[in-house]
This record gives C-alpha cells, sequence and structure tokens, in this order.
C-alpha cells in the first residue's frame, strides 16, 4: 500500500538522493582507481593507477600467489563484513525485504576494498555489483541518520545504488530501470523522482571524472531491417539457452562448494587457484575484461580466440563467483555472451539466405538477451547495453532477442542469478508491478448494507444474548435516525462483568471511527491497522450508517483482482447475449 507522499517529503528526498548522486560519482572514481592500482601492483608489479590491459600479462607462478593472497584477505574482511561475500545484489535485495532497508555501514567501506583486491588480484569480475552495493550502503546509511520512514529508506538505498551504477558507466536511464526492477520493487513518483534526480548528477559526475562518450565502441553497419530479424530470433533462443547454463552452473558450482571438507574461510582461495590456473591459458578472462568486451565488438579477434576466451571466462568466473569471494556478475556475462554471439552469429552468416550481419551487431545484442534473461532485468537489459554503445541502429534486434531469450529462460527456471540465493533462504521475489488495488476500489464497492445493529437504549444483557446468538464480531449502536453513537464489540462484552440491566451505551465505545461510502478501500484498511479495529462503520455525510466494512470485506477486493486473470469464454459469452462477435457492445460496467 503506497500513500501520497507529500511535496515537502519530495523535495527532502530529491535533496538526499543530489547528496548521493554526488557521493556515487566519487564513490565509482576511487574503486575504479583502486582497482586498477591493485592490479599494476599484483599483476604487474608496478605502482601506479594507469590501467594495463591483462592482454599484456606474462601469467606464471606470481599469478597464483597474488590471487591466493587476495582471496584470503577478503576471507579475513568477510569476518568483519560478511555481507561482502558474492555480486551483492541479492543481500541488497534482502537489506530492503526482511532489513527494512538498514544496511550495516562498514558495507559502504568492506566492499569496494574487498572488490578492489578480488579484481586487482585477477577475479574475473566487475565492479558493477560492488559499486550498487556501495551506493545502496550510503544511501542506506543517510536513510538511518536522517529521520525518514523505513519506506523513504528503501528510496535512498536504491537511488544511491543507482548513482554508483550512473556513474561507473554512464548509464542513468539503466540505473534508473535496474533499481526499479530489482531493488525498489514499487513504481512511483515519489521513488522517480529520487532515483532520477541521483543517476542525473551521478551520470554528470561520470562525464566530469570519466571518458565521456560511450563504454564501449561499435562499427558502423545496418542490421536494422526485417530481412535480418529472423537471424536474431534464432540468436535470442540461442541466447536463452546460455544463460539457463550460465546460472544454473554457478548454481552447481556453489552447491559444490558447500559440500567441500573444508570451512567457508578456505572457498576463495580455492576459486583463486581455479581461476588463475584457466588464466595461465586464457589471460584475458582475468579481472574486469572491458578493453576484450571492446575487441570482441570490433571483431578484432578471430572467432576460434572468441570461442576460446567465452568459455574460459565463464569457467573462470564460475570458480571465482560461486567461492563465495566478492564480486559483481555484469561485466562477465557481458564478455561471455559478447563472444558467444560472435560465434553463433558467424555460424548464423554461414547457414542462413541473405545478408550477412556485421559479427558485432550479434555480440551487442547476444549482451543484452543472455544478461537479461538470466538477471530476469529484461528492460534493464535493454536499456543499459543501448547506452553503453549509443547505437540505436540495434535497438529492434536487440529488443526482439531479448524478450524471446527471456521466454526461454523463464520456461525452465524458476530462480534467477539474483534471487536463487534469497529464495534458500525462504524469500520468493516476484517479478509483477501494478496499481493498488486497493487505491482505486471504493468502499462503497464491497461494504456489507445490511448491518445488524443495536438501538440506543439496548442494555448490556441485551447484546449478550446477541453475541451468544453467534453472529457478528461487533455491532454499531444507532439512535431513531441511523446516526451512530457507539460501536459494542465481543471482547468488550466478554470482559464485562457488569449486570444485565445496565445501559449497554455506559459500556461500548463512544469515540467511533467510521469511513465514507466514497473513500478508497485503502482508507478502511489503513483506519483498521492504525486504530487496532476489525469492524469500520460506513456513514453518509449526516453521520447516518449505510454499512460496515470489516476484514471480510477487504477479501472482495483481492478476489476481484484475482477475477481479473481468470479465462472468459470471449466470442460465446457474445453469442449468448444476442450478439455476432463481431458486433461491438453498446455499454458493459462490470461491478
Amino acid at each position: 500500500m503506497i500513500v501520497r507522499t507529500p511535496t515537502k517529503r519530495l523535495v527532502l528526498l530529491a535533496g538526499i538522493a543530489a547528496l548521493l548522486g554526488v557521493a556515487g560519482g566519487g564513490a565509482a572514481w576511487v574503486l575504479v582507481h583502486l582497482i586498477e592500482l591493485l592490479t599494476t601492483v599484483a599483476l604487474f608489479h608496478e605502482l601506479t593507477t594507469e590501467g594495463r590491459s591483462l592482454a599484456e600479462l606474462d601469467p606464471g607462478l606470481p599469478l597464483f600467489a597474488a590471487a591466493a593472497t587476495g582471496a584470503l584477505l577478503i576471507s579475513a574482511l568477510a569476518k568483519w563484513a560478511p555481507v561482502i561475500r558474492g555480486h551483492g545484489i541479492p543481500e541488497a535485495m534482502e537489506a530492503i525485504l526482511t532489513k527494512q532497508s538498514r544496511i550495516a555501514p562498514r558495507t559502504a567501506i568492506a566492499k569496494p576494498i574487498s572488490a578492489a583486491i578480488a579484481i586487482g588480484t585477477g577475479a574475473p569480475f566487475g565492479a558493477e555489483g560492488p559499486i550498487i552495493v556501495t551506493g545502496g550502503a550510503i544511501g542506506s546509511l543517510l536513510g538511518q541518520v536522517i529521520p525518514v520512514t523505513p519506506s523513504e529508506r528503501k528510496i535512498l538505498l536504491a537511488a544511491g545504488a543507482a548513482a554508483g551504477m550512473s556513474a561507473t558507466f554512464g548509464a542513468p536511464l539503466a540505473a534508473v530501470v535496474l533499481a526499479i526492477e530489482l531493488l525498489l520493487f514499487e513504481f512511483s513518483v515519489r521513488a522517480f523522482i529520487p532515483l532520477v534526480v541521483a543517476t542525473s548528477i551521478a551520470g554528470g559526475m561520470h562525464s566530469a571524472l570519466f571518458d565521456d562518450g560511450p563504454l564501449f565502441r561499435v562499427p558502423v553497419h545496418d542490421y536494422a531491417g526485417l530481412d535480418v530479424l529472423p537471424a536474431f530470433v534464432l540468436l535470442g533462443l540461442a541466447c536463452g539457452v546460455l544463460a539457463i547454463v550460465i546460472s544454473r552452473g554457478l548454481f552447481l558450482v556453489e552447491d559444490l562448494y558447500r559440500r567441500l571438507p573444508v570451512g567457508e574461510f578456505w572457498h576463495p582461495a580455492i576459486g583463486a587457484i581455479g581461476f588463475a590456473t584457466v588464466g595461465l591459458f586464457v589471460p584475458r578472462v582475468l579481472g574486469v575484461g572491458y578493453d576484450a568486451i571492446g575487441d570482441v565488438l570490433d571483431a578484432r579477434l578471430a572467432v576460434g580466440t572468441v570461442a576460446a576466451l567465452a568459455a574460459g571466462k565463464l569457467v573462470a568466473w564460475w570458480l571465482a563467483l560461486g567461492s563465495g569471494t566478492s564480486g559483481g556478475t555484469l561485466a562477465p556475462i557481458l564478455l561471455i555472451s559478447a563472444s558467444f554471439g560472435t560465434v553463433v552469429g558467424s555460424a548464423l552468416n554461414e547457414v542462413l539466405p541473405g545478408p550477412d550481419v556485421a559479427l558485432g551487431g550479434y555480440a551487442v545484442v547476444a549482451m543484452a538477451a543472455t544478461f537479461g534473461a538470466a538477471t530476469q532485468a529484461t528492460f534493464t537489459a535493454i536499456v543499459f547495453v543501448f547506452e553503453l554503445t549509443r547505437d540505436y541502429e540495434v535497438i529492434l534486434p536487440l529488443m526482439l532477442a531479448t524478450v524471446i531469450a527471456d521466454l526461454v529462460y523463464s520456461a525452465v527456471n524458476e530462480d534467477s542469478l539474483m534471487t536463487e540465493k534469497l529464495r534458500r533462504r525462504g524469500l520468493r521475489i516476484g517479478r509483477h508491478y501494478g496499481i493498488d488495488p486497493f487505491t482505486h476500489a471504493r468502499v462503497v464497492d464491497i461494504m456489507t448494507v445490511d448491518v445488524e445493529t443495536l438501538p440506543e437504549g439496548a442494555t448490556v444483557g441485551t447484546a449478550r444474548a446477541r453475541f451468544a446468538d453467534g453472529g457478528h464480531g461487533a455491532y454499531p449502536i444507532v439512535d431513531g435516525d441511523r446516526g451512530i453513537v457507539g460501536i459494542i464489540a465481543r471482547g468488550d462484552i466478554l470482559r464485562d462483568d457488569s449486570p444485565d440491566e445496565h445501559r449497554l451505551l455506559d459500556h461500548a465505545a463512544r469515540q467511533v471511527v467510521t469511513v465514507r461510502a466514497s473513500d478508497p478501500t485503502q482508507t478502511a484498511l489503513r483506519v483498521m491497522i492504525d486504530e487496532h479495529v476489525e469492524h469500520v462503520p460506513v456513514v453518509d455525510d449526516s453521520n447516518r450508517l449505510v454499512g460496515i466494512c470489516t476484514r471480510t470485506d477487504l477479501l472482495k477486493v483481492r478476489r476481484r483482482q484475482l477475477d481479473l486473470e481468470r479465462v472468459q469464454a470471449g466470442a460465446t459469452r457474445l453469442r449468448r447475449n444476442g450478439r455476432r462477435p463481431t458486433e461491438p457492445a453498446e455499454q458493459e460496467i462490470t461491478p
């Protein structure tokens, strides 16, 4: 139930969101440069923040030492802040659902440090998960210091997370959509305004602190026509299968780690040895891999090399993330899926008639389709990849392939990468957003009209006899004009040992909370919750009783909502009403 937020509160939330936008930009800058520093120190043995491509890395035994050392540091840090384990978004979702959006302040420090250590020592992760958790932790912390409601704190957490993502990738629209799809569990004005403020400012911080252009540049192409869409339909099907493999493989690896006869503390070190081994053969699977993604999109690598890169990155990422170390999901999935799209696209160009599609086009579309399906954040994936490339020509095949991949994934998997861990903890996350039915249904639509009442002059004995006969749990007491003068509940009579001849009105509640027939049912629900009552009389403008609303009546609202999901007879019903299927109804009003 979402209540209307006063303008003053919206201004307050927007002001805090502006601060979060600045903080998100600063946090992103610190994290990116900390990763670059640790990478050059741990892997290249140089002291500089100038980024080095891992394509230049000559892997050897020092790689194993760096990876294992980083993993043990993260395990030690997890003793202080256990929430740093994993990619972080499920933990943010859990904080929103079970902890009133409260995240410990130490998370804002421990998560970026642990992620920088992991990536800097070669772990095949991206920075998006850690920065989302860091920004969310900052938003939650402000929401714990400033007097706000838990719902407003949730918005600040989501705004901080979105600001971090916007500042890191320069993708403010995708950051807003991601917050709505994965964190907020609502779409409302009170949430949307702070989100836009935070991401706009954070996007400006990205332009000021980083490169102003798109993160990935795609070669010039033309593949927006209908003649090439069948190829992208097939690509969408393949990406749906890839998303299933990615998620189920990760779940399997996590389960295997849980069965190991060693403590959880040592799991990240085992994972580090695993991904370092893969890195010996395919060095470019290590680290964030943005430069590798750029090479794949630009078709600068042979198809065989791209296939090896996809397989190596997938195995290394499974071994690392499944171990419970600190890292992200987005960048690895983008590299895996872009490489996969290139391989599949090359095969499609060979077997399908018509014009060949640029391999970079297949790669871009595969990124969105696979990421959207695996995370069940389809709209986020579409907008995100579009913003990363700023390539409008790709939008049609990208949208089509992404929803097809989502259908394939949803047909097989109940859980996404973001929700599987939560389901194991007893939390089930839905994907549906809609209008609260209690806001548009009126009290007159559900109230009980034939109200049993007691007269103003009734005695305690009369009421006891009425309750002894069963019936209702409370009765309004009315005067001769049906004006309400009190209400008596079953519990009031059971606790009262007054003689039967006493006047009932002296023992009844005289301050009666009521609602109007024209009020939304949300008002009646709010009254019941706030006043701890189960029966709310309904009155007209003259305070005369016209009905009563109970908890059972409120269930009618949900029943009507469920009725809207039932399959109706369709054309058969029209013929039964005396019209042919093509004839329009004059006017039908469904109560």
